[in-house]
């Protein structure tokens, strides 16, 4: 027999082996003699074999006999075995003991195993340790025991340095042998036994002390050998007698023990405490005992254990540690720049292709209009000259020849209007009929039926002889037998059918216009009967004993207000500066906030809110808010698309469309831009008329305009109110507010509401009657002054009554009141009962400044009750804000707009162009970006040391900041744009969505431009898509939470939050200080989450002797290297919810 067992579980195999059979086994090539040979070693070493998972073998030479390790066949087979008995070992230790603790930074322990103590390829340095150990290598190898007391120290937050362990039962204060030395190590004594199942005690090794083994490190106060992992580069040290240190690690050698020499290495920790024992960089290690120099073409990272090819278009010279990869970079940002011009150059042309194209068709439409409506008043020319030629011949001929009575003349005329209508039936060619309103469907009537006289007809004949019993009349009177027209329905595709059929429509209200270009009141019931003018909706606004009281003042803006403003007459309000005038129309649509309000304000005689009407409901703002950066006509069909029915056909939408820019008289810029303070386009007085556009597309039913003359010259003004008229012509309930219009101007408006100071009525009624109800209290117009002048200036006071009148300026609200019977506040009735009794009145001073009599009276507050007063003001103001945003009223307008998907679509056109027209802007935002990697993927470096967490940080605040204010741009400028839109009724989510939809173009595309820069001049071991993946979901992140600065703040205060915030939450992630507060806090700040994703996705590219670095670093950051989707999903998590809120606000 060749093995027995020995005590103790220990094999101890006695291998007597003939030399000449050695011999024989190494000279022998053939392969039959070689397979013999193998057979005959098998036979001979099978002993080893019995060897189990849970036991080492222990070769030992029986007389001190050691040729046998010379054997090549011999010492292969038995560190084969030795290999697979260790690899067990370091495996369980690996996979059971230590990842306990190390779940972590260890993700996969086989993985993490394989790249770190995975020998097999080449055991060579296990081989060499067998012979310098006679065999006795696994009597000085650790065991799991030591291996956790060894590891355990990394995993203790106190522990500051690795070179020093705690005492144990070989390394102590009473025992300290020359194995407890950096570099040397011990064999177990005799008695002992090698088992692996001893995990919990350390067994007593201080026998036969030599220096550490290469590829194997000895730690101080430890008699034990560890291999040391791939990687790592553990030659045996050699003494310098100058420094008297042994290199290449630094340790000393002890003091009083002349015999004792430099070992082998002495630690394996993290790269900052043992980098002597990381393969250096610039080479690469196949084992721990073999070190070569990066060929050319190659490079090698520090602790690698192959070199790697450099990329093409690269240059590695011998020895590089990391390949020049800037060239990448360069090429990616140019790929990027090429593609982005192409898009936009594209783009462009394609918008501007199909603009000119229906330019084109336009044009050709239009001309072809004119041309017809030209030739068709030529032949009504000849045809009425040839009548009336006849006529005269028919007469000459009746008085020479016939006995006959003589027609009269009033029979002539109906016959030639008969023959008139007759002929324009049968030769001219028939027009289209003008298109329904959003929410008026007319029926077709067969063609060649005469329309019979109606009661609106007979209505008309009795008005015109009273003029003055016009008022009150209501549109919707009239014969409910009268059949309306219908134009046929037609299939028009192209925009050169749409074009031709709306110009042929506009040309033909424009004749018909010009027949009752008096726009006398039978001038406009001729021109709704007849069906090419259709009627809309009709909404009458009354309102009685109307005030507005500013909130937590007690001012009032408006009393007493009564009266009513009627569908087809436009009504001008007017004042003095300061008398209301803006209040009482924003009153009336809904938009008085701050302010507490009183009386009733009735829709077409029913309490209703005025916002169930929104969607036929036009208002005008005094200030121009109109897309500066769009065209005339771009903003125009944004509104029309909108706003108009879903089911009106898109002939119709052209129509109404063109009639707004003809009537407007804004054919000359309506491809051109409108314009900025920055960047000058078409005129204040052409913007102005955009401005009003954009209700007159909509057919609003109620049309309420603040100022809408102001700024305009005198042919302009008129133009507009041409325009307005037109639109009082179809019933629509007009209410604007002028200030001191021209005579011409003042003589084109219906009714007029005259306020004084304080929000009091002077005078409601009709134009044509304001001069006679002022001359009867003793008020005239002086000769050549415009009347609306004067009217303001006795408001104001600048031109005083005359004294025999006996009325002053402060009289007339209360005379008012008095003329018309309204009731008469309390604290007035004491005046008013005065000047019911005397003709001459009283003057009435409290009334001056509109402030009651106990409002005059209030003390002065403290500086602070006044904050306090402003703060309250300001959160009232707020709250009636998002109760006007989030008030969910009855939709009573009957017009079905498109819905939330359909705007979606149109307000992502509208951005698209809007923001391929900011290029430029765009362009600067990238160069910056661009630059900011540049720098600091040249400035910080991504250290082995911390896996790049310093470079990373100051990538977040950079990339953050950058973002950040890029993006509030998206919300910050066009607030007012918004406010006016989503009042109207246009969805605010299809806005909300289309923006951030269009601005998902920057989150893709910045983190490419940045890491074309930061990355490929850094060059971390992570990989670019992970890089990039995390850098997406950053941006991302940042941009919703701009928008809920942009949102929430002014402009000013947005770009600073803007700034600040990335630095103080990055601040507070990287501190170093323990504070449970500042923990729970970094947890809610989106830079922790950013900053582990980029650590952890480099630390996962650590491996091997990098193990111990990557748990360390990863524990003192408190990171988890399973966490990279956790925190990918944060970040996207953050984005959405300030999405949210930034909708919700």
């Amino acid at each position: 027999m060749y093995w027995k067992k020995l005590p103790s579980n220990l094999i101890l195999i006695r291998f007597k082996l003939k030399r000449k059979e050695l011999r024989k086994g190494d000279s022998e090539d053939t392969g039959d003699n070689n397979e013999k040979t193998s057979e005959n070693t098998r036979r001979s070493l099978g002993p080893c074999l019995c060897a189990g998972t849970r036991q080492f073998v222990q070769c030992q030479v029986v007389n001190d006999d050691y040729s046998q390790l010379d054997n090549p066949v011999f010492l292969r087979f038995v560190t084969q075995r030795f290999n697979a008995q260790l690899s067990n070992v370091t495996q369980r230790i690996l996979s059971s003991e230590i990842s306990n603790r190390s779940r972590f930074c260890i993700k996969d322990p086989e993985t993490d195993w394989d790249r770190a103590f995975n020998y097999s390829s080449n055991p060579d340095f296990l081989s060499l340790c067998i012979r310098k150990t006679r065999g006795d290598i696994t009597g000085r190898l650790c065991t799991p025991a030591e291996i956790k007391f060894y590891f355990s120290n990394f995993f203790e937050k106190e522990s500051e340095s690795a070179n020093y362990l705690k005492p144990n039962k070989n390394c102590n204060l009473t025992s300290w042998v020359s194995g407890c030395e950096p570099g040397w190590a011990c064999r177990l004594g005799p008695s002992q036994e090698v088992d692996l199942n001893i995990s919990r005690d350390i067994p007593a090794r201080t026998d036969d002390c030599q220096a550490c083994c290469e590829g194997f490190f000895c730690p101080h106060g430890l008699t034990c050998m560890i291999p040391c992992p791939l990687g790592s580069f553990c030659p045996l040290a050699t003494l310098n007698k100058t420094t008297g240190i042994c290199e290449p690690y630094l340790y000393q050698l002890p003091p009083g023990q002349p015999n004792h020499t430099c070992g082998g290495a002495n630690i394996w920790a993290d790269v900052g405490s043992s980098a002597e024992v990381f393969c250096p960089a610039g080479s690469y290690c196949p084992t721990s005992i073999q070190n070569f120099s990066c060929t050319k073409g190659h490079y090698c990272r520090m602790g690698s254990t192959y070199e790697k090819r450099c990329f093409k278009l690269t240059t590695c010279d011998p020895n590089t540690a990391t390949q020049n990869i800037h060239a990448y970079g360069i090429m990616l940002i140019a790929a990027l720049s090429t593609l982005l011009l192409i898009i936009y150059n594209c783009s462009d042309q394609v918008l501007t292709t199909r603009e000119r194209r229906r330019a084109k068709s336009r044009e050709a439409a239009a001309r072809s209009a004119r041309e017809k409506a030209r030739a068709r008043e030529r032949w009504k020319s000849a045809r009425d000259a040839a009548k009336k030629h006849a006529i005269e011949l028919q007469n000459q001929l009746s008085r020479t020849f016939s006995r006959k009575k003589t027609v009269t003349h009033a029979e002539q005329v109906k016959i030639l209007s008969k023959t008139k209508i007759e002929a324009d039936d049968d030769q001219l060619p028939s027009m289209h009929a003008s298109t329904s309103s959003a929410s008026y469907q007319s029926s077709e009537a067969s063609e060649g039926k005469k329309m019979e006289t109606s009661d609106l007809m007979k209505m008309m004949h009795a008005i015109e002889d009273d003029p003055d019993s016009c008022e009150g009349f209501s549109l919707e009177i009239g014969d409910k037998h009268i059949k309306k027209k219908m134009s046929k329905e037609t299939q028009m595709h192209t925009h050169s059918q749409m074009f031709k059929y709306a110009y042929a429509q506009i040309e033909k209200e424009k004749a018909l216009q010009q027949q009752n270009k008096n726009l006398t009141f039978s001038g406009v019931i001729s021109m709704a009967t007849n069906t090419e003018f259709r009627k809309r909706p009709v909404i009458e606004v009354a309102f009685r004993d109307l005030t507005l009281t500013l909130k937590g003042k007690n001012k009032h803006l408006l009393r007493c207000v009564t009266g009513k403003i009627k569908p087809g007459c436009i009504t001008a309000v007017m004042g003095p500066s300061g008398a209301g005038k803006t209040t009482f129309i924003s009153a009336l649509a809904g938009k008085a906030v701050g302010c507490t309000m009183t009386g009733l304000i009735l829709i077409n005689g029913k309490k209703e809110s005025i916002h169930s009407y929104k969607k036929i409901i036009g208002f005008v703002p005094q200030d121009d808010i109109v897309h500066g950066n769009l065209t005339v006509e771009e903003n125009l069909w944004f509104s029309a698309r909108c706003r108009l029915s879903a089911d009106l056909p898109k002939p119709d939408k052209v129509l109404i469309v063109e009639r707004v820019v003809e009537s407007l008289g804004l054919q000359a810029v309506r491809d051109s831009l409108v314009g900025t303070v920055e960047k000058r386009g078409i005129s204040g007085g052409q913007r102005k008329r955009v401005n009003v556009g954009l209700e007159l597309v909509m057919e609003p039913s109620l049309l309420i305009l603040d100022e809408p003359t102001s700024g305009l010259d005198s042919s302009s003004s008129q133009l507009l109110l041409r325009a307005l008229q037109r639109e009082a012509l179809e019933g629509v309930n007009i209410c604007m507010v002028v200030h001191q219009p021209s005579y011409t101007l003042f003589k084109m408006f219906d009714d007029l509401i005259l306020l004084a100071k304080g929000g009091l009525i002077v005078y409601h009624g009709s134009v044509k009657n304001v001069e006679e109800y002022f001359t009867g209290l003793g008020i005239n117009v002086p000769e050549r002054v415009n009347p609306p002048d004067h009217f303001i200036d006795v408001l104001e006071g600048i031109v005083k009554t005359s004294t025999s009148s006996g009325v002053s300026y402060k009289e007339l609200p209360i005379r008012w009141m008095l003329h018309n019977g309204y009731p008469v506040p309390s604290d007035m009735q004491q005046n008013s009962a005065g000047l019911a009794m005397s003709s001459m009145g009283v003057n009435l001073a409290y009334l001056g400044n509109g402030i009651n009599s106990d409002g005059a009276g209030t003390e002065e507050q403290s500086f602070a009750g006044e904050m306090w007063q402003d703060v309250k003001f300001n959160m009232e103001r707020r709250r009636d804000i998002l109760r006007h945003k989030f008030l969910n009223s009855k939709d009573l307008s009957n017009r079905r707009t498109p819905g939330v998907f359909l705007q979606y679509k149109y307000f992502l056109g509208r951005v698209g162009k809007q923001r391929l027209r900011e290029a430029k802007i765009q362009a600067i935002d990238y160069l910056i970006l661009f630059v900011a990697g540049a720098c600091l993927g040249s400035l910080t470096k991504v250290g082995d040391e911390n896996f790049g967490a310093a470079g990373y940080s100051y990538t977040i605040i950079a990339v953050s900041l950058l973002c950040k204010i890029a993006a509030l741009r998206s919300f910050s400028l066009d607030k007012l744009h918004y406010w006016r839109e989503s009042a109207s009724g246009i969805s605010s989510l299809a806005h909300f969505l289309a923006k951030d939809t269009i601005d998902h173009f920057n989150t893709v595309i910045k983190p490419v431009v940045y890491l074309s820069m930061f990355y490929f001049f850094s060059n971390p071991r992570s990989s670019f898509t992970d890089n990039y993946i995390v850098l997406l979901c950053l941006v991302y992140c940042v941009t919703g939470i701009a928008y809920v600065l942009a949102i929430f703040l002014e402009p000013g205060p947005s770009q600073l939050c803007s700034v600040l915030l990335p630095v103080v939450f990055t601040l507070i992630v990287t501190r170093t200080t323990d504070n449970n507060f500042l923990n729970n806090l970094a947890n809610w700040c989106y830079p922790k989450w950013a900053l582990e994703a980029f650590v952890i996705a480099n630390a996962e590219r650590y491996y091997g002797v990098w193990l111990i670095t990557r748990c360390g670093t990863l524990m003192k950051l408190g990171y988890d290297l399973r966490d990279w989707e956790l925190c990918i999903s944060i970040l996207l998590l953050n984005g959405v919810v300030s999405r949210v809120i930034a909708f919700l606000a």
